[in-house]
C-alpha cells in the first residue's frame, strides 16, 4: 500500500513520490510474477489435457512413454515428472491400468478369446497380458470373466470443469473407479433430506444433524472406537451415509438418508436401526476437500461425466464413505461417493 502517513516536512516531493510509488511497484511486480507462474502452470496443464485425450483415443494401440514424450514435446524424464505433478499418477501405470480396465470390460461384455483381447489392446502376448492382468485384479482373465463382477476398473482422467476456482490444478482432474460392492448391513440412524436437484435442497443442513444423532445414539465405548480411531480394528471401520434414491418414489424433497457404520461391535445396539444394502455396481468418485464443495463435483458428474461415459446411472442406494477420523472442514480430508451405475447397452 502507498505511504500516505509520512509527515516529515524535510522530505522533498520526489522523495515522497518514490516512497509512495515503490510499494505499488513492488506489488505490481509480485502480481506480474504470480500471473506468469499461473500462466506457465495453465499452459503445462493444457498440454497434459491434450496428452490425456490422446491416450484415451488411442488406448488400444501400443503406447510407450517414449512415444508419448514425442507427442508431448517434453523429454521422457520431463513428461513423467510433469504428468505425476499434475495428475498424481505414474504415466506408465496410468496407461497400463486403463488398458487392463478396458480388457476387463471386454472380458465381461463379449465372448472374445483372451488372446484376441490382449493383442487388440497392444500387449505383446497372452502370457504377458495375463500376468499383468492378475497383478492388477488378483484374478486371471479367465477367473475374472467367470466371476462376472466389475472390480477395480479405472476410467480415463477427466477435467472437472465445475472446480475452476481452485488454484490447485490437480484438484480439477478426477479418475473415477468402477467397483462392485457386495451386500452389507449398516447400523444406523435414519433421516430424510432434500437432494441435490430439489428446488429447496437442505442436505447440507440435514445430513450433519443425522450424523450428530447417530453419534448421540452410540454407547460411549463404541463412539470412541468408531469415531476417534482408537480401536485396534479402526482400519476395518467405515462410516457410511446411505442415500435411498430407490425408496424416494420420485419425491426429491423426501429422500431417505441413513448415517451409520458397518462395525460388528454395534450389532445389537438397541438405539440404532439396521438396513441391508444390496450388492450393486458403482462409479466411485474420490473427493478431497471440505465436504461442502462436494456438490460441485457431483453436479459435474451428472451433467458431464455420466453422459460422456459408457455407463448409465440407475436408481439405487448411493453411498458416502468416510474414514473413521473424518473431518468435514479439513481441506485435506478424503472421502468417496459411490453412485449406482450399469453399463450402457
Amino acid at each position: 500500500m502507498s505511504v500516505i502517513y509520512c509527515t516529515n516536512e524535510n522530505y522533498s516531493y520526489n522523495e515522497f513520490y518514490i516512497f509512495s510509488y515503490f510499494p505499488r511497484l513492488l506489488t505490481k511486480g509480485i502480481v506480474r510474477t504470480m500471473q506468469k507462474e499461473n500462466q506457465k502452470q495453465a499452459n503445462r496443464f493444457t498440454r497434459i489435457e491434450k496428452l490425456l485425450d490422446f491416450i484415451n483415443e488411442n488406448i488400444d494401440q501400443p503406447l510407450s512413454v517414449e512415444m508419448l514424450a514425442d507427442k508431448s514435446c517434453w523429454s521422457r524424464w520431463q513428461l513423467q515428472r510433469v504428468f505425476h505433478l499434475e495428475t498424481g499418477f505414474n504415466l506408465a501405470q496410468y496407461v497400463r491400468e486403463l488398458k487392463l480396465s478396458l480388457a476387463a470390460e471386454r472380458l465381461l461384455g463379449s465372448k472374445h478369446r483372451v488372446v484376441d483381447i490382449a493383442l487388440g489392446l497392444g500387449f505383446s502376448s497372452e502370457v504377458s497380458f495375463s500376468r499383468t492382468f492378475k497383478n492388477m485384479f488378483a484374478h486371471s482373465p479367465t477367473a475374472y470373466r467367470r466371476r462376472g463382477q466389475r472390480l477395480g476398473l479405472r476410467t480415463p482422467i477427466k477435467l472437472c470443469s465445475r472446480v475452476l476456482d481452485s488454484f490447485d490444478l490437480a484438484a480439477r482432474l478426477l479418475q473415477i473407479r468402477i467397483e462392485t460392492r457386495p451386500e452389507f448391513t449398516l447400523h444406523c440412524t435414519p433421516g430424510v433430506i432434500s437432494g441435490l436437484f430439489s428446488l429447496t435442497p437442505n442436505y447440507q443442513q440435514q445430513v450433519p444433524l443425522i450424523w450428530s444423532e447417530f453419534v448421540d445414539n452410540l454407547p460411549k465405548a463404541e463412539m470412541l472406537s468408531v469415531l476417534d480411531g482408537s480401536s485396534s480394528k479402526v482400519e476395518n471401520i467405515e462410516l457410511i451415509g446411505v442415500i435411498g434414491i430407490i425408496q424416494a418414489k420420485d419425491d426429491i424433497d423426501a429422500i431417505p438418508y441413513w448415517a451409520g457404520c458397518t462395525a460388528d461391535a454395534l450389532l445389537g445396539t438397541t438405539s440404532l436401526d439396521t438396513i441391508t444394502v444390496p450388492a450393486q455396481e458403482y462409479a466411485v468418485i474420490p473427493f478431497t476437500g471440505p465436504i461442502k464443495q462436494l456438490e460441485q463435483v457431483l453436479a459435474w458428474l451428472f451433467s458431464h461425466w455420466i453422459p460422456d461415459s459408457d455407463y448409465d446411472s440407475i436408481d439405487g442406494y448411493e453411498l458416502e464413505i468416510y474414514p473413521a477420523n473424518y473431518d468435514p472442514e479439513d481441506s485435506n480430508s478424503y472421502m468417496e461417493y459411490w453412485l449406482p451405475i450399469e453399463p450402457r447397452s
